[in-house]
């Protein structure tokens, strides 16, 4: 039986959403929200640059859009995206956007911190994540299911399948496969990492990865007030990465300042 002619897909309207995004105090809110870190209305009102009451006009059109929940917790209220498909959608359009002029040192910093570790909603970009990724690969512990061209930029629809060695390796990490695959989430591909024009891990497992490299110590944020959205690799994520998942990225960091 075919479906009534107003229940087939058709074509996304994008109208809506970028609406929403293109105006800037709702940009610099939902640039704040990727983190995955919950924030309440006057946090965002001060990195957005705005007062209370803007900040509440804009948050109520992000919640009829969709694009942002909210949580009670006694008094207050807290703001994070609505899901992981928000922030892929954010990602993939920093690609075709133009960066922000950094007009501090502190700017500076931050825009370095950025590139070189950051968490993309609830997994780790950056280049740490992009080595993360080729490390996983090259020690043979992801197997690459795209029937698409392969290209080291990873810029086709790859999904990726955890091997045997694959499994033994996250098992002593820490983790679960077969828990994570029955995630109703995309189990494991990549996303185009707007820092590096490369592909880092996304999907369940990329999840489940950075949740246990916070959990190790391996990776840890900021204090509030400082840079949200970035991550340092402690010396024990340093030397953990690189015995586990085979990362260098303390050679790599070398040849890139070289090159």
């Amino acid at each position: 039986m075919s479906m009534p002619a107003q229940d087939v897909p058709y074509e996304p309207d994008f109208a809506p959403a970028a609406a929403l995004i293109s105006d800037p105090t709702r940009a610099a809110i939902l640039r704040a929200l990727l983190p995955d870190r919950p924030l309440a209305a006057g946090e965002l009102a001060q990195l957005a640059g705005v007062s209370a009451a803007t900040a509440s006009f804009h948050l109520a059109k992000l919640l009829d859009g969709g694009m942002i929940a909210v949580a009670r917790q006694g008094r207050h209220r807290y703001y994070r995206l609505a899901g992981h498909e928000v922030a892929a959608a954010l990602e993939a359009l920093g690609l075709i956007s133009p960066t922000l002029p950094v007009r501090t040192l502190r700017q500076s910093r931050e825009a370095a911190a950025l590139a070189e570790a950051r968490t993309c909603y609830d997994h780790l970009a950056g280049r740490a994540g992009v080595e993360l990724l080729d490390g996983m690969l090259r020690r043979g512990l992801l197997q690459e299911q795209s029937s698409g061209r392969t290209d080291r930029s990873h810029t086709s629809a790859h999904r990726f399948e955890v091997t045997g060695a694959g499994a033994r390796t996250l098992g002593s990490f820490g983790l679960n496969v077969g828990e994570i695959r029955r995630s109703r989430r995309r189990f494991a591909g990549s996303c185009i990492d707007w820092t590096q024009r490369r592909g880092h891990l996304n999907g369940a497992l990329a999840a489940a990865v950075t949740t246990q490299l916070f959990e190790l110590g391996w990776i840890e944020r900021g204090s509030v007030g400082q840079r949200r959205r970035s991550v340092r690799i402690t010396p024990a994520g340093t030397e953990g990465l690189a015995r586990t998942f085979g990362l260098d990225l303390v050679g790599s960091c070398r040849s890139c300042e070289k090159s």
